[in-house]
């Protein structure tokens, strides 16, 4: 229990909670799209809004935000217009943040010291009661937008065409959805590092799903399994001295072979076939034949088809 008593362990598994949750309850949309890696180029742009915050000794985190919503909403409309060079554009941008990020922290005082380690693997041992503030005010509007707009998110991450249809505002929740996905980066960078936070957002939800099979059971499942990677993570890179955030990724994957594991069976068990429990009984008595000799192989009249092995 003494790993629960100093300070910043407990700030520590309260944010690796609050990213638990926050982190498959935004990926499992993505996932729905197809569009798993979303938040592994958001990543790439958010380390340019941490070489910002190095520069003008702003915090870090705030200025990630604003980098990364500004760059989800171009990615957003880089993809809603299908243009050919769409991948240029979104390569360039993901590879301009690093490049740009990486030049900026040289450029300002604290470079050499050893911070950016810390948001690009995550260090959630370090992570400070500010800190701890502003991800625990990111979680709650992220969690509020995807659990209150549930439906709305699903009917647009189905089928665009469908939703546009019954009149809901599908470039507006489009961008919504972007955004969310770019806070809930700069949420769990702290903990696994701008990365590794793709994989917090699609690793459980792929989990949830080889066990599940309704929207609300594999978000439930995934939030889950999200937790307790996290906790895991946390208290084992405490114990054995191991970076955190590669500690909870780890275990997410674990926990995705797991359930794999375990749903094999079970898969061919809900679809085994009928002939697996025998011939279905189907005696129907077949109407006399008029007197007449019966022709080679008919039925005669009286016999049913299951005498005669046909409902097989």
């Amino acid at each position: 229990m003494e790993m629960f008593q100093p300070d910043f362990m407990q700030r520590a598994f309260l944010a690796a909670v609050l990213v638990g949750i926050t982190a498959p309850s935004v990926g499992i949309y993505l996932v729905q799209r197809r569009q798993a890696l979303m938040g592994d180029g958001i990543g790439h742009v958010a380390l340019t809004g941490v070489g910002l915050g190095f520069l003008f000794q702003a915090n870090p985190v705030w200025m990630a935000v604003l980098v990364c919503v500004l760059g989800s909403i171009v990615m957003e409309l880089v993809r809603a217009r299908g243009n050919q060079r769409g991948d240029i554009a979104l390569a360039m941008l993901f590879y301009g943040g690093m490049a740009g990020g990486k030049l900026l922290v040289s450029m300002s005082s604290q470079a050499g010291s050893g911070s950016l380690e810390s948001y690009l693997w995550g260090s959630i041992l370090t992570v400070s009661p500010g800190d701890l503030a502003v991800i625990g005010a990111l979680a709650l509007v992220v969690v509020a937008v995807t659990v209150g707009l549930r439906r709305q998110l699903f009917a647009v991450c189905q089928d665009e065409e469908f939703a546009r249809v019954t009149g809901l505002p599908v470039r507006v929740i489009n961008l919504l959805l972007a955004v969310m996905a770019a806070v809930t980066v700069t949420v769990a960078m702290r903990v696994v590092g701008l990365l590794l936070v793709s994989a917090l957002m699609v690793v459980p939800v792929a989990a949830a799903q080889q066990l599940t099979r309704s929207f609300a059971a594999t978000q439930a499942a995934a939030v889950g399994v999200g937790v307790t990677a996290a906790l895991l993570g946390v208290g084992t890179s405490y114990q054995a001295d191991l970076p955190s955030g590669p500690t909870i990724v780890i275990l997410a994957i674990l926990a995705f072979a797991l359930f794999s594991a375990v749903a094999a069976p079970l898969a061919r068990r809900r679809h085994r076939p009928a002939a697996d429990h025998g011939p279905v009984v189907c005696d129907v008595a077949l109407p006399d034949q008029g007197g007449g000799a019966p022709e080679a192989g008919a039925p005669r009249s009286g016999e049913t088809l299951s005498s005669r092995g046909l409902a097989q």
